[in-house]
């Protein structure tokens, strides 16, 4: 790229933080940046046209963990791990609401549940039969039973008669929420360049030298927040998880309300503007699904297809207006990776596809590595 001596001026001289990405960590970790710094010049880098990975592409569930997720976390992580994780998740849900604000948002607490096909009967009894144990485990961070149980009022098919519900679920407008951050980001003097691959990096004595597709620079310190693609840019163990999403035409006197999960969390579905949004599925091809390329499959949009007309709509018609896909970072633990690389180079990356509850933290939690 041919810059103009303003363009140097103006954009890249005297950098004091690059941060690569622009989703829900990238946009935070700035703002508190600036919230410490405010004298500090802050530069945010995104390779796509929007945000590429998954903070404009969620299901837009302001959850922590459905009972069949927790129970299957606790095969590999302590119980100290898991309730570390929950607390993590709800004080980030916390800092994302305060931060933007509930109306800023389309913040509705309408509760999660969960459902459990017939052939589910194995993980139906296990989460019965544990729904009081990980209740005592959890009551110290929220003062009250987080799991009851609920009788089929959405009149689903082919599901267990019992749901596992969850009172302190919401959700939120992705977009709401990310035109919000994005706004607030720019209002407080942060630039933001679009269409910009970072190709390789050099930490030198005092500064970082940058190397991108259409320019080279240098600045001070450099963040990576890009979470799914981290493993392009550094040597940390995330793994690419492809989520594919779907979702409906408006349906007249939808009756559908909250956010529901099946199958310990592999598909989710909620209500928005009278539709069903649906994801999930990656358990169906998990090698397929470690990938970086947005792109859909026969196999799950089939299978999500398949869902919709034998449980969640089964006496509804409806078409489907739109698909789409994006990355998730996640590992052999679903504990995130905050550290400082190097002497000027930090990242916060690998959120298990949990970006909405914990993104706003762990925004934060890197400046706290800075200061």
């Amino acid at each position: 790229m041919n810059l103009s001596y303003w363009e140097i001026k103006s954009w890249f001289t005297n950098i004091d933080y690059t941060i690569v990405g622009s989703g829900i960590v990238g946009l935070n970790c700035a703002l508190q940046l600036k919230q410490r710094f405010p004298k500090a010049s802050i530069l945010i880098l995104e390779k796509g046209m929007l945000p590429q990975g998954a903070s404009t592409k969620n299901a837009g569930f302001a959850c922590f963990g459905s009972l069949g997720e927790i129970l299957d976390d606790l095969k590999s992580h302590s119980e100290e791990e898991v309730v570390n994780l929950i607390k993590k998740r709800l004080d980030g849900l916390l800092l994302l609401r305060q931060t933007l604000s509930d109306q800023a948002i389309y913040y509705q607490q309408l509760g999660g549940y969960e459902l459990f096909t017939k052939e589910d009967s194995k993980l139906f009894e296990a989460c019965l039969s544990k729904r009081d144990t990980i209740n005592k485990l959890l009551k110290p961070v929220f003062n009250d039973d987080v799991f009851k149980l609920k009788e089929n009022v959405f009149n689903f098919r082919n599901i267990q008669k019992t749901y596992v519900f969850n009172k302190f679920e919401g959700q939120i407008d992705t977009g709401k929420m990310m035109e919000s951050l994005l706004q607030k980001v720019q209002l407080d003097g942060i630039k933001i360049l679009n269409n910009i691959l970072v190709e390789s990096y050099t930490d030198l004595a005092n500064h970082v030298q940058v190397k991108t597709n259409q320019f080279d620079f240098t600045t001070k310190n450099l963040i990576f927040t890009t979470n799914g693609f981290a493993s392009q840019h550094i040597s940390e163990t995330v793994r690419p998880a492809r989520a594919q999403v779907l979702i409906t035409k408006p349906i007249e006197n939808l009756h559908i309300k909250g956010t529901f999960h099946l199958d310990k969390g592999y598909y989710y579905f909620r209500n928005i503007d009278n539709r069903i949004l649906f994801g999930g599925g990656r358990n169906l091809d998990f090698k397929t699904e470690e990938t970086t390329e947005l792109a859909q499959t026969e196999l799950i949009q089939n299978k999500l297809n398949e869902l919709l007309k034998t449980v969640i709509l089964p006496e509804t018609d409806f078409e489907i207006d739109y698909s789409w896909s994006g990355i998730m970072g996640v590992g052999t633990t679903k504990k995130p990776i905050i550290k400082q690389l190097s002497n000027h180079v930090y990242c916060g990356v690998r959120l298990g596809g949990m970006g909405v509850a914990i993104g706003s933290l762990i925004g934060r939690d890197i400046v706290d590595l800075i200061e």
